[in-house]
């Protein structure tokens, strides 16, 4: 009996001890986990940074939005949460199993949708005892101010895919994070993202949230101010829009449904203004894009997603007369005063002008105002495909302009290595006569043949084109400044390029090309019309001009695809743009703006 009593006594001193050690010494470490069963860490996502223009105007922001979520707190979440979450959300049920099998965070929500409408909260809130787990968070979703307007250079965002959270893990992006996936978006991410914030949730013991305990704020992503100027952009596309519809419904090119636009300040390399056409709405990528949409974008076939102005390649047309027209003068193979006899074919090789004009004895300024094609086949003739090439890479084409989007072209400058590679062919000389006048194995870009304008503008150098100017943080202050920069300069003589300036300052004067079009204009505009041959259709037509002549502030590139002749199709269009960027067509007390380089060279 005593031995049983000392064995009962010993237990319960073990007991009591045991219960004094959790207590006592272990109290506050089993009071953590318990914590930890009923609070959880919910992150709160960072707004992205703010687009704005040059003068301050909102172009891109955020705006509250619903995402649906779980929280996966008691356990794995049951098949019938998922399949009434699939048929409420109308997502295959596939799509939500594949999420929370990528999901990694212990205590993050599983974000399944986002920006879903009221009607979705509705109907989730009236079925909330059937879907434990399932919250309901507010986010910041990214809102283009103006939809279409500038979507090709702000490009869109959208929720992270497998490829991209691949290469992208090990930079701390994770299942459901929403990145861009185009433009500015995209190049500029990791600056707009910010830095995510977090709330302390209570939950009851069905996962639910009760309360919220603490909250740490969100912290915005940086900012960025665009060179881009909200007006000359809004004027430019809503030209581009009515040009195309006016072709298409009151002449014969019906099929003029894309066209392509680039504004900038040829002393700096700034883009005022950038238009391609077809575009799209990002806002619908918001939530992700519904079938619907998606298909009428992708079975476009004019392609709404590509950014023609830097991704475009097109022949340059007569455009390419100012650089055959400079190695010529500049290699001595003409002089300014020789004139050439026009009978409207070549004598060597019977090519000829558009409508079969024929101009008789012309001069250099009379050939490219006039935009005279036998004139420049001779010149090709003198010159030579080897010169034409050496001239046409000095200023610049053949290569990337270095502008800082994704997607940008190469174009393509004729010569016999290119033809040798592919075709395993000589060269002709027909193809020599063809590349003079910016035709045959000739390929550009609209933002290329804005930067060639440009360097006949500003005395030959060739900047680098760029749309931001400034990334600010939250608070405003400046995180970096971008400043203009000089990749190259065409080596021409004072001589030659005053001849071409002149030349080209013609073409909107009297008997020039664009003259029906620019009569009476109170800016003395210098510029050359183009047309390119199609053979999958109707001709594109080009123009490329600058403004003022005497102290040049804009330079601008325009290509209606299967417009017919740039002078009728093209040069519209740059009046207009013209006229925003010039203030023509406000009122005679409004402010007036203009554009002025950073440094004077």
């Amino acid at each position: 009996m005593d031995v049983l009593a000392i064995v009962i006594i010993l237990v319960f001193v073990a007991l009591v001890s045991r219960l004094a050690f959790l207590q006592v010494v272990q109290g506050k470490y089993y009071e953590q986990l318990a914590d930890g069963n009923r609070i959880r860490l919910i992150p709160i996502m960072a707004p992205r940074g703010i687009f704005y223009d040059r003068n301050g105007m909102t172009l891109v922001s955020n705006r509250p939005g619903f995402t649906v979520s779980l929280l996966p707190i008691t356990g794995p979440v049951p098949p019938e949460v998922v399949d009434k979450l699939a048929g409420i959300l109308g997502m295959k049920r596939e799509e939500i199993e594949t999420k929370i099998k990528q999901h990694t965070g212990t205590f993050e929500p599983i974000r399944i949708k986002t920006d879903i409408g009221p009607e979705i909260v509705t109907k989730i809130e009236e079925r909330r005892s059937e879907l434990p787990g399932v919250v309901i968070e507010i986010q910041p979703v990214r809102n283009y101010v103006y939809n279409e307007l500038g979507v090709h250079v702000f490009g869109y965002v959208g929720e992270i895919n497998d490829v991209e959270l691949e290469k992208k893990k090990a930079e701390g992006y994770k299942v459901g994070d929403i990145i861009g996936k185009a433009g500015l978006e995209r190049v500029y991410d990791r600056q707009l993202r910010g830095t995510d914030g977090g709330g302390q949730v209570e939950v009851d013991v069905t996962g639910r949230p009760v309360q919220i305990l603490g909250k740490k704020e969100p912290t915005p992503g940086n900012n960025l101010i665009l060179t881009l100027d909200y007006r000359v952009q809004k004027a430019a596309e809503a030209a581009i829009d009515e040009q195309l519809k006016y072709l298409q419904t009151k002449t014969k090119y019906v099929n003029a449904k894309a066209a392509a636009a680039v504004v900038m300040n040829p002393q700096t390399g700034e883009i005022i203004a950038m238009v391609s056409r077809p575009a799209f709405n990002p806002n619908l990528f918001n939530g992700g894009i519904s079938a619907k949409d998606w298909k009428a974008i992708n079975e476009n076939p004019f392609d709404p997603m590509t950014n023609k102005a830097i991704s475009g390649e097109y022949p340059p047309g007569s455009t390419f007369k100012i650089v055959t027209g400079a190695a010529a003068l500049e290699l001595g193979k003409v002089t300014p005063e020789e004139k050439i006899l026009d009978t409207g074919k070549h004598w060597i090789i019977p090519k000829g002008n558009a409508m079969g004009e024929a101009l008789g004895w012309i001069n250099f300024k009379e050939a490219l105002s006039k935009s005279d094609n036998v004139y420049f086949y001779e010149m090709g003739y003198r010159l030579g495909i080897d010169n034409l090439e050496k001239y046409a890479r000095m200023f610049g084409l053949g290569a990337p302009t270095g502008i800082n989007l994704p997607g940008e072209m190469d174009g393509l400058v004729a010569n016999r290595r290119y033809k040798e590679k592919v075709y395993g062919e000589d060269w002709y000389l027909s193809e020599t006569f063809d590349a003079a006048i910016g035709q045959g194995f000739q390929l550009a870009t609209p933002l290329q043949l804005a930067v060639l304008i440009s360097e006949v503008a500003n005395g030959g150098y060739r900047y680098r084109p760029y749309l931001v100017s400034k990334i600010t943080g939250p608070d405003g202050s400046v995180i970096k400044t971008f400043q203009p920069e000089i990749m190259g300069k065409v080596e021409l003589s004072p001589q030659t390029l005053n001849l071409i300036r002149e030349s080209l300052a013609e073409v909107a004067k009297e008997g020039g090309t664009a003259w029906e079009v620019f009569r009476d204009f109170p800016i003395t505009i210098a510029g050359k019309t183009g047309t390119a041959e199609n053979p999958h259709g109707d001709d594109h037509g080009w123009f490329v001009a600058y403004a003022p002549y005497e102290d040049p502030r804009i330079a601008v590139a325009v290509i209606v695809e299967q417009g017919g002749f740039g002078a009728s199709s093209a040069v519209p269009i740059a009046k207009k743009i013209f006229e925003a960027a010039f203030n023509l067509n406000q009122p005679p007390n409004a402010q007036q703006r203009v554009y002025k380089p950073h440094t004077a060279l």
